[in-house]
């Protein structure tokens, strides 16, 4: 049976990740859960991407990437009010993750090693 037909469309994503093979593995298996992904490989990338396309309805974001990190692309979200509304759920390994995302008035986050079942439940709370 093809497993494509049986899936549950869900809601446009933002995957901003500098590191290839992690952003490769999390848009596969968002895609596989029925999500559309977009993907950016740094802050500026997705910055371009949201001022050209329709809103998502989450970005997942590193923090710490070349050319625009996470911080930078949050303090440029904000500023755009085309932008702001958009739930950012911060992705980092730090201990600190909690605290971070707090400062950055993030929707939440998620420590790297991502679990999984706690990706999809925190995407089912935004109701993506």
């Amino acid at each position: 049976m093809d497993n494509s037909a049986s899936r549950i469309s869900r809601g446009r994503l933002l995957l901003v990740e500098d590191d290839a093979d992690l952003r490769q593995s999390l848009s596969d298996l968002l895609r596989d859960a029925g999500f559309e992904v977009a993907v950016a490989e740094n802050g500026l990338v997705a910055l371009t991407y949201l001022e050209d396309s329709p809103p998502p309805c989450l970005v997942l974001l590193d923090l710490m990437m070349p050319v625009m990190n996470g911080w930078e692309f949050r303090e440029a979200q904000t500023r755009n009010h085309k932008l702001s509304d958009i739930p950012v759920v911060i992705l980092t390994a730090d201990g600190r993750a909690e605290l971070k995302a707090e400062s950055l008035g993030a929707a939440g986050y998620l420590r790297k090693p991502i679990e999984v079942a706690r990706l999809l439940g925190m995407l089912a709370e935004y109701e993506c």
